[in-house]
């Protein structure tokens, strides 16, 4: 069964695009960033695909590719470009595809949408990607609870990094969201490690 699935955070640097590339190889799925926000000679695109071992993923290129390394409504007006999710849709694919987010869900496309407004015009089932840290029950718990407030369907939590269970455990229970995956600490990120990281993965 091919399904699309939106890769979020609960904030900036918590191993989105380490995740993404985990579930592309496990499901052997597309890939797609609509949005990149400077970087662009190091992008997550370039990232994820040389870390991909199959022959069935394809990368699918950028809608929007923005020269800052800023919030995309204010890199976009640097650029001189206006983002709507109008203009954002879907590559069409026969396979099963990784949609990956800029920053979270209340990041700022224009003066009217958010991230999460993306998601909602993509009709993409979540994947929450949470990390432990001082602060990281409030920022989850607001993060799932804004997606349980605009209707959009959470396919599961994934822990990226050195584990925390009581923290796990709380939000996991509190939530109710199922945990989909705890990735350990991945000290060396090339092609092995992600194969490996796929196996802490339930999807």
């Amino acid at each position: 069964m091919n399904n699309t699935y939106f890769i979020t955070g609960i904030g900036t640097g918590i191993g989105k695009t380490v995740v993404s590339s985990i579930l592309t190889e496990k499901l052997q799925a597309d890939y797609w960033k609509p949005i990149q926000s400077g970087d662009l000679d190091i992008s997550d695109s370039l990232f994820v695909g040389n870390l991909i071992s199959n022959t069935k993923t394809v990368i699918h290129p950028e809608r929007y590719r923005l020269g800052q390394p800023l919030s995309p409504h204010l890199s976009a007006k640097i650029d001189g470009v206006h983002i709507t999710t109008d203009s954002i849709k879907k590559p069409v694919t026969n396979n099963s595809l990784i949609i990956e987010g800029a920053g979270g869900l209340m990041v700022p496309l224009n003066d009217k949408e958010l991230i999460y407004d993306l998601i909602k015009s993509l009709g993409a089932k979540v994947i929450v990607v949470s990390q432990n840290y001082l602060g990281s029950i409030n920022h989850t718990l607001l993060t799932l609870e804004v997606l349980k407030t605009n209707n959009i369907p959470v396919e599961g939590l994934i822990f990226n990094g050195t584990a925390n269970h009581e923290t796990e455990d709380y939000i996991e229970n509190y939530s109710g969201i199922r945990v989909i995956g705890k990735i350990p600490f991945i000290s060396r990120i090339d092609k092995k490690h992600i194969i490996s990281a796929g196996q802490h993965i339930n999807l």
